[in-house]
């Protein structure tokens, strides 16, 4: 099964090219920190030969405390990502909330990401879909995986076909996310790249009261199980210190544990590959008690899907 190609500077995504990584700090702390992770996790991809997308924000404005560190903002943050993407060549990636922050930060980054929260508001996907640039959309944590067609529906009403759909988990009663391993080759489905946020799919939403907690121990088994599905890409956010780190530190992985887990990674996707390519996956989800879900047939580049009126 065959995704559409999506080109980001000189790294290819989908269409049968290999694995992909995204990664970088949760947020900008300081341009001199953004440089350091940066250099270290290039550094960790080329050692795996994985291509390399930088990801950092300039702020995170969906915190759960307003006392949080949210970041440098949008006109210092987009400065300090510029200089990352010129001075290490490496394609970047950073999330907006809102639709007036769309043209800016398209004018600097390869990708602009929506949140989870907001992968349904229109105005902002559409916004986002009219810069012309690649756009990944992270799967709200309330949604079905084949729920996304809505969503991908609305950025190509925008003639805007470079898109890239992400997996960060699913809320599972409070304070839990868990992680459906059938959602990725049925958003693949769909007829996009579908990348695996490894590190936010072991966060434990509002577990430390004013701030979100997190078992990054369990980043790797989730990594390499979402890798020996077909993904298309793997999303990981890391730091050189995760435990002093300003946001997300606990789901947070380490720079120096990179190299390891993304050689692994990379051994697994070039095992699966060819088959991922070649496999048919069925339309439909056998669940249990007999219940049946169905999986939409994939998207025709060019075409739009059908919706339910």
């Amino acid at each position: 099964m065959l995704t559409r190609e999506i080109k980001v500077g000189s790294v290819n995504i989908g269409g049968g090219n290999g694995l992909v990584l995204i990664a970088g700090p949760c947020v900008i702390e300081s341009q001199e920190a953004c440089y350091e992770a940066a250099i270290g996790i290039k550094e960790a991809a080329a050692r795996a030969n994985i291509p390399f997308i930088f990801k950092s924000s300039f702020d995170k404005a969906n915190r759960s405390s307003s006392q949080s560190f949210r970041g440098p903002g949008l006109k210092l943050g987009l400065e300090i990502l510029a200089k990352i993407k010129k001075d290490l060549n490496v394609p970047i990636l950073t999330d907006v909330h809102e639709a007036d922050q769309c043209e800016a930060a398209a004018a600097v980054v390869d990708i602009i990401q929506i949140p989870a929260f907001l992968c349904r508001q229109t105005d902002l996907l559409i916004a986002a879909g009219k810069t012309g640039c690649v756009v990944n959309v992270k799967k709200g944590q309330f949604l079905a995986p084949n729920d996304m067609r809505n969503v991908v529906e609305k950025i190509r009403s925008t003639d805007n076909d470079d898109i890239l759909l992400t997996e960060r988990g699913t809320s599972f009663g409070y304070h839990c996310l868990v992680n459906d391993m059938r959602g990725l080759p049925a958003m693949r489905r769909l007829g996009y790249p579908v990348i695996f946020d490894a590190t936010h799919s072991v966060q434990i939403p509002g577990g430390q009261g004013t701030k979100s907690g997190g078992e990054r121990q369990y980043v790797p088994a989730l990594a390499r199980a979402a890798v020996a599905t077909g993904v298309d890409g793997v999303f990981l956010e890391a730091h050189p210190n995760p435990d002093k780190a300003l946001s997300d530190g606990p789901n947070m992985v380490t720079i120096d544990s990179l190299p390891e887990l993304l050689i692994l990674l990379q051994s697994i996707d070039k095992l699966v590959r060819a088959t991922v390519q070649s496999e048919n996956v069925e339309p439909r989800i056998e669940l249990s008690r007999g219940l049946t879900v169905s999986v939409p047939a994939p998207v025709v580049p060019g075409s739009a899907p059908k919706l339910d009126k």
